[in-house]
């Protein structure tokens, strides 16, 4: 299988994969345990309204940012409030269709998506609001990032810089960590791996690969 992170380091890349899941298993493990199981129910509501609906509303929005915890006190909310809703579902029908398109592969699903959803107000720098709308709109297949996400992945020497069309080498790097983990990936999801990263993002292991 050729990743996009395939380089002449190639093997030492498919090595951090797989020591990633000595730290990935008991993080999967800690996050289950100690956050509460209520805490997705905003989350799951948002993401069956979707399902039957197809897209997503300033209301929807408006709860997945409270989901993240993310402030609301910013120019881009008012902006965002500002547009009629039906003008904000036609952009997100839009990223809601490509990343559930299965003749794309997850990570170019990804990258369509996001290159959609940053037409709206909000969603034109930044990921973590936008993963968790594309993974909302499909949540089998997309995975929602945030800092906890990139800090455990710079623990774990896994690479994933700032540039253009990140959120889209975010899931293939997750494809990468799903394809190396062999028998312990098995039943493991995009969103179960994010929700890895971020328990270790909070918690980093003390002794991480090396």
């Amino acid at each position: 299988m050729k990743t996009t992170n395939e380089t002449p380091d190639g093997v030492e890349f498919a090595a951090l994969c797989r020591q990633a899941w000595d730290v990935l298993v008991p993080a999967r493990a800690g996050y289950l345990v100690d956050v509460s199981p209520y805490y997705d129910e905003v989350f799951h509501e948002v993401a069956q309204r979707t399902e039957h609906t197809g897209s997503l509303g300033k209301t929807d929005i408006a709860a997945l940012v409270v989901w993240k915890r993310l402030s609301a006190q910013t120019r881009w909310v008012t902006d965002l409030m500002s547009l009629p809703d039906t003008q904000v579902r036609a952009v997100t029908e839009r990223a809601v269709t490509a990343v559930r398109d299965t003749t794309l592969t997850r990570s170019e699903a990804a990258r369509t998506g996001r290159g959609i959803i940053a037409e709206l107000p909000g969603f034109r720098t930044g990921d973590a609001l936008a993963s968790a709308v594309l993974t909302a709109a499909a949540p089998q297949r997309m995975a929602v990032y945030d800092r906890r996400v990139q800090h455990a992945l710079h623990t774990l020497s896994l690479p994933l810089t700032p540039a253009p069309g990140r959120y889209g080498r975010y899931l293939q790097l997750l494809d990468d960590l799903l394809h190396h983990g062999a028998a312990r990936a098995a039943g493991w999801s995009a969103r179960d791996i994010d929700t890895a990263l971020y328990w270790t993002g909070g918690n980093p292991p003390q002794h991480a690969p090396a």
